[in-house]
């Protein structure tokens, strides 16, 4: 099949959509005409014009719904939040979806998020006990659930081809959820120096008949543009429709991804009121370590629900493209681009951002459409003053740089004996900042996005320790005998797992990856 030229792809499922105005419905952040059912807009991942999906309206939490749910299993809050925006799905699909999503057999712990309060005014919430011990574990052991039966439901029949690219965290997530899965074949591609060593060896290894990886020649960015245009090009989605194909993405892109990420949110909040570390209605404050938007817009989602957030914290390594943007109004891609020790967090487009940027505008989609061709031909753009002023009653900014966080990694083990990962360093790093520069004294929950081990050479150098000359494995156990922590089954156990994919291609020829997968899968 021939993989060349860029365009607008054809929708997968769209049709219209006349419910009564209450019922909800998903648009498009670039064309607020086009509507999709909530399993029109799973199953496809990416509308047809290039934009995002997102519900036509965000509902709110029912008056005493959140003491409600503080008597609730994590898995009966993500069966209730869930229940508000997906409204073709019923309640016991929805439930039995999470129940199977966050049993025993895949968190290693009942509370599936657990929030680890470090100090008085300060917790971490940990969503990295899943199985490949990082947050991406949290929606996308939903996921193919929830696509399988969003196909199910559109009566496409039609087998469901999942693109992926990755920072780290996701490309591994992703190929655990989607292993094996009938009727979905997923490709994901990694930037080759942009990832972990055992991130790297955590995908290298995937086991199943479906799955496919591939490392490419660049970063993040080159990735995820790599994979956009796979998604937009005529020749392709032709190709793909003779052989009953088509594309869909388990990126934070496709709304089943983030949908499950408002959940923790709220979790941790119900937690913080049934632990009496609050009162409810108390406010609190957000930290998230940010990439690409996604994790933190979930956190947006759930204060306009009606969660009581006072400031959500985007907090960015080296990268600090989001902290400028949050500063000055203006978004700039065009600036040096920083491999870094938090690598799922190296990138400079941050596509989510789309989403946030449809609602300050008002849902002005002509705007958002200008602003997306601005950073695709000029690879930056400024906001207009009144969205400037949105984005930062919600919003505060930081960055934290190298050293910063590496001292932060060493401070909290020394005075807290918390170990956290780099990502996780990053928010601390950052939230210390914001404490010190506004003097908010709220109590805050802090996004833990990754197990330390699967950063064992940062981590363990940020302690003091040495790593010269040691392996990933080595460099862990010495971890272990430092920190008094445990590597994960699951990280320890690839030492001995074979690696099954080993490839490298150019960045402008993952076409070429896109063509051995489908032959090879």
């Amino acid at each position: 099949m021939q993989l060349s030229g860029v365009a607008v792809a054809r929708p997968v499922l769209e049709q219209s959509h006349e419910d009564g105005e209450d019922s909800m419905y998903y648009v498009s952040t670039r064309d607020h005409s086009l509507q999709y059912t909530p399993a029109q807009a799973i199953a496809q991942g990416l509308s047809r014009d290039g934009g995002l999906f997102l519900p036509v309206s965000i509902p709110k939490l029912p008056e005493g719904a959140l003491k409600k749910m503080t008597g609730m299993t994590y898995q009966q809050r993500a069966q209730y939040i869930m229940s508000l925006y997906l409204e073709d799905f019923t309640a016991e699909e929805l439930g039995q979806f999470a129940e199977k999503a966050y049993g025993p057999d895949k968190f290693d712990t009942p509370a599936v998020a657990p929030l680890k309060k470090v100090d008085d005014g300060t917790y971490c919430l940990e969503l990295w006990h899943g199985p490949t011990s990082a947050f991406k574990d949290m929606a996308l052991q939903l996921l193919p659930r929830l696509m399988t039966v969003s196909m199910q439901k559109s009566g496409d029949g039609k087998e469901i081809v999942i693109l992926v690219a990755t920072s780290g965290d996701t490309g591994k997530a992703a190929l655990e959820g989607f292993c094996n899965v009938p009727g979905i074949r997923i490709v994901v591609f990694y930037p080759e120096e942009g990832v972990s060593p055992l991130q790297k060896l955590q995908m290298a290894t995937q086991e199943g008949e479906n799955v496919f990886v591939a490392a490419i020649q660049g970063n993040f960015d080159d990735a995820q543009s790599g994979v956009k245009k796979l998604f937009c090009d005529p020749q392709i989605a032709t190709a793909l429709q003779k052989q009953n194909r088509v594309f869909s993405s388990a990126n934070s892109i496709n709304w089943g991804r983030l949908l499950p990420q408002i959940v923790y949110y709220v979790s941790a909040y119900c937690d913080l009121v049934r632990d009496e570390q609050i009162a409810l209605g108390d406010p609190i404050n957000v930290c998230v370590p940010t990439g690409n938007f996604g994790n933190i817009l979930a956190a947006y989602y759930a204060k306009q629900m009606g969660l009581p957030i006072h400031k959500l914290i985007c907090a960015s390594n080296k990268n600090n493209v989001l902290t400028d943007f949050i500063s000055t109004g203006t978004y700039d891609r065009n600036r040096p681009f920083y491999p870094t020790t938090s690598p799922s967090m190296d990138i400079l487009i941050s596509s989510n951002l789309e989403r946030l940027l449809f609602h300050l505008t008002d849902e002005d989609d002509s705007i958002v459409r200008q602003l997306m061709e601005d950073l695709k031909n000029e690879g930056r753009y400024t906001v207009p003053q009144q969205v400037l002023s949105r984005l930062q009653a919600d919003f505060a900014g930081g960055f934290s740089d190298e050293e910063e966080t590496a001292a932060t990694i060493k401070r909290l083990f020394d005075t807290y004996s918390y170990l956290c990962d780099t990502h996780t360093a990053v928010a601390v790093s950052v939230y210390e900042d914001y404490c010190a520069r506004t003097g908010d004294d709220t109590k805050t929950v802090i996004a833990s996005t990754a197990n330390p081990f699967k950063f064992p050479h940062a981590v363990l150098t940020a302690l003091g320790g040495k790593t010269q000359g040691a392996d990933e494995f080595e460099i862990a156990q010495k971890l272990e005998e430092i920190s008094g922590c445990e590597m994960p089954n699951q990280l320890a156990g690839l030492r001995e797992k074979t690696v099954r994919f080993t490839e490298t291609f150019s960045k402008n020829r993952m076409d070429d990856a896109l063509t051995k997968a489908l032959q090879n899968v």
